[in-house]
This record gives C-alpha cells, sequence and structure tokens, in this order.
C-alpha cells in the first residue's frame, strides 16, 4: 500500500499518497503565482498602455505566461519551495521529538 496523508481542502479532509498530494500543492501555488502575475500585467497595461481594455491585458498576460523559460520558473519555484516546506517540517520534527 502507498504512503498515504491528509489533505485538507475547503473544509473536508481528503485521503491521498504523498507524491499527489505534492503534486497538487505544487500545481496551487504555480496558479497562485500565474494569478498575481495577471493582476500585475493586465493592471498596469489598463493603466498605462495605448489600448487600456482588459482584453489587452489579458493577451499581454496570455503571451509572458505561456514563454517556456517564464513558465519553468514558475514551477521550478513552486517545487522548490514546496520540497524546502516539507524537508524543514521534516527536520523539526526530528529535532522535536529527540528532546526530552
Amino acid at each position: 500500500m502507498a504512503d498515504t496523508t491528509q489533505l485538507v481542502m475547503a473544509g473536508r479532509k481528503m485521503s491521498m499518497p504523498r507524491l499527489f498530494k505534492r503534486v497538487l500543492q505544487v500545481a496551487l501555488c504555480v496558479a497562485a503565482t500565474a494569478a498575481v502575475l495577471f493582476v500585475v500585467i493586465a493592471g498596469s497595461r489598463f493603466l498605462v498602455g495605448p489600448q487600456s481594455s482588459l482584453q489587452a491585458g489579458f493577451t499581454a498576460w496570455l503571451t509572458f505566461v505561456r514563454r517556456p523559460e517564464i513558465l519553468t520558473t514558475i514551477v521550478l519555484t513552486a517545487v522548490v519551495s514546496v520540497l524546502l516546506l516539507y524537508w524543514q517540517r521534516d527536520k523539526e520534527r526530528k529535532m522535536g521529538g529527540s528532546r526530552p
């Protein structure tokens, strides 16, 4: 049997494999980063650009996010962040468990 863990979302507990939970967390981080980039790019395009429309801002954001180096940077940052947090949590548990 695979090693399972609990994921709590929207007040519901779901049991799932650890790898799937981490992949889901990385996907949520990528989506959150893309949403923040949308607000920044579309907002600045809306306020400054000669084509001050939401459609122009969306097009500029989509063009930016679809670039492979940008998408790779977003995904790599999310993976490293999730793995670092789990590694740090495991170290804290080991240190906390060895104290009298």
